[in-house]
């Protein structure tokens, strides 16, 4: 086994050679001066098993397309099986044409990754209207969660006695709610009114003491910020100690880290499948465990 990690995740894939005791492959990854990709490995990959380590965050068009370069040569190389660990998959959002004349962005970007891989491995996808990866993926495919690591960080972070666990919205209850549950923490749900891309609304679904207590606000992705920003003003009219966000995959587009400081965040805490300062969960181990 060979793992080769691709831009996004050189730290990333240095853990997970590791946890593997795989060799960690040496691999060329440039650009022309016209912006062309350049592929190159410089460890032969005749007849072994590749593991290509590739986040889809930062600049997700061009973290695809290194994906799908570097799988595609790892193939006419003669690798014997190229599987890709990708951390954080994009696309997965746009999983319906909402608007006539509209890319069906998921289905084009599990093609690219049909043709070029052999096993696709990642982290909480956000599955919606897709609930599961085979409706995409006709290769071999894995979802993992990060679920136990982010409740064995907060329980060692946090008691029971005095901290609440908060969805920001109905989609985050099957990673707050089932935290919550696994490390006998109460919770509570946010419902979440949409109405524009950087025009977000939550309520209360089910009120709970929060005055004096600290509160920690799961969600799966943080993008842009805004719902987490609004849950976070929400908390804090209710007199809350301290409010702490935990995130499996921290974009933090629009400058949305120092967005939510400035809201009331005591602490911004992301697992680290795209890589960022707030990293301080490590998924390399669960991910070897059970890819």
């Amino acid at each position: 086994m060979l793992v080769f990690p691709l831009r996004n995740s050189r730290e990333m894939g240095k853990s997970i050679a590791k946890a593997a005791k795989a060799k960690l492959g040496n691999l060329k990854s440039d650009n022309f001066p016209d912006g062309e990709f350049y592929i190159r490995f410089l460890d032969s990959v005749k007849g072994k098993e590749i593991i290509l380590v590739q986040s889809m965050s930062p600049n997700p068009n061009d973290s695809l397309l290194e994906l799908y370069w570097a799988g595609i040569t790892a193939k006419q190389l003669g690798a014997e099986k190229v599987i890709g660990v990708a951390p954080y998959l994009a696309y997965m959002r746009q999983d319906k044409v909402f608007n006539s004349g509209e890319a069906l962005s998921n289905h084009i970007m599990a093609h690219l990754l049909n043709t070029s891989l052999d096993k696709i491995v990642t982290v909480d996808p956000h599955l919606h209207r897709i609930r599961n990866l085979a409706e995409l993926f006709h290769i071999e495919r894995k979802k993992i969660t990060a679920n136990n690591d982010i409740a064995n960080y907060i329980s060692k972070k946090f008691s029971a006695k005095n901290t609440v666990i908060i969805g920001p919205d109905s989609e985050s209850s099957q990673w707050a709610a089932v935290i919550a549950e696994k490390i006998g923490f109460e919770s509570s749900i946010f419902e979440k009114q949409r109405h524009s891309a950087r025009n977000v609304k939550v309520n209360v679904v089910k009120e709970l003491a929060w005055k004096g207590k600290n509160v920690v606000i799961v969600d799966d992705i943080i993008s842009s910020g805004h719902t987490m920003i609004e849950a976070i003003k929400t908390v804090r009219k209710k007199e809350a100690k301290s409010v702490h966000c935990i995130c499996i995959h921290g974009i933090f587009a629009e400058n949305a880290h120092a967005k939510m400081l400035k809201a009331g965040a005591n602490t911004i805490t992301s697992c680290n499948t795209i890589a960022h300062k707030s990293n301080k969960i490590d998924l390399a181990k669960t991910i070897v465990e059970n890819w």
